[in-house]
């Protein structure tokens, strides 16, 4: 419609019929002269303004849907989240629980030796491709480490230092083929010297070759001069074969280290050895097999047998 005076008066003629129609429709209230109109309007309009609702509904809920999958998605990303988290703390409760107990182990055993160890973790391994057996440690100079102290874990002997830079320091492997230690048999004090022989037994040569030795023994370092690099008494391992005579000046057995070289976490540098040589005071107590149960027979005489009976 173009805008013209005919327009502009037809426009307010219609604005003023609104204006009464609704004037009209307030003062009649429930008795409304229009009440007729309307039902008549809501008799006609109302099977389209359902159907319109019908069109219409789905593609609200569908919008509905949408924005509370939005919701169920944030929902269970934060529950994913949460679990993830969870499963990280167990994981860590877990890791502090182990190392906890082998700090605990790692005391008593130092306890034991009257070693004073400095405590430190595993945070490197040794070159991949196999040429050494070692590990980096996190303490070093700053924490009173040395070149060719003992280390030692809760289960026995770890291995020696043998670099050391400011906070942290290498130590070679009780297993690693280059890897030397003097022995002492338990019990007999046979001495020997073990060498490592990567993941196999280690391999000792007793310097008696008759010395009387079974499998089973358990052995412990014999020590060195100045208790570098190591100190006496830590147990070593524990013998599982026994070569026969070979008619040498030597002979060789194979021991089972007490230590586990591939899943070392705590371990504990001696930065103090023992005054006296603690022997074999450092080994657990011997396992003992329980006595078999002792089976009591009672015989009762019967009748028969009483005195008489032949006369």
């Amino acid at each position: 419609m173009r805008d013209t005076r005919e327009s502009r008066l037809l426009l307010v003629l219609l604005v003023a019929i609104a204006f009464a129609l609704i004037t009209v429709d307030i003062r009649g209230g429930e008795r409304s002269p229009l009440d007729g109109a309307r039902q008549v309007a809501a008799s006609v309009l109302g099977p389209v303004e359902n159907g319109v609702a019908g069109a219409v509904d789905p593609v609200g809920n569908a919008i509905a849907a949408v924005r509370d999958s939005g919701e169920r998605y944030d929902r269970i990303s934060a529950l994913e989240r949460e679990n993830a988290e969870l499963k990280q703390r167990l994981a860590a409760s877990d890791r502090d629980g182990s190392r906890g107990e082998q700090v605990e182990k790692l005391l008593r055993t130092a306890g034991a030796g009257r070693y004073g160890v400095k405590a430190a973790q595993v945070i490197g391994i040794g070159a991949a491709q196999g040429f050494s057996w070692t590990v980096t440690l996190d303490v070093g100079e700053r924490d009173g480490i040395k070149r060719d102290m003992t280390v030692i874990n809760g289960d026995g002997l770890v291995g020696r230092v043998t670099t050391v830079g400011p906070s942290t320091s290498t130590v070679l492997l009780a297993n690693d083929p280059d890897f030397t230690v003097g022995t002492r048999l338990e019990g007999t004090g046979e001495l020997g010297f073990a060498n490592g022989r990567g993941d196999s037994a280690l391999t000792v040569q007793l310097l008696n070759s008759k010395a009387e030795v079974k499998k089973g023994d358990r052995l412990v370092t014999f020590g060195s001069s100045n208790d570098r690099p190591f100190v006496p008494g830590v147990p070593v391992g524990e013998v599982v074969q026994v070569d026969p005579h070979s008619g040498g000046l030597t002979r060789t057995v194979r021991v089972r280290p007490y230590v586990g070289f591939t899943k070392l976490d705590i371990v504990g540098v001696v930065v103090k050895a023992p005054r006296t040589d603690p022997r074999d005071a450092v080994l657990p107590p011997p396992s003992t097999p329980r006595p078999a149960p002792t089976v009591t027979v009672t015989v009762t005489p019967s009748a028969s047998a009483s005195p008489g009976a032949d006369q």
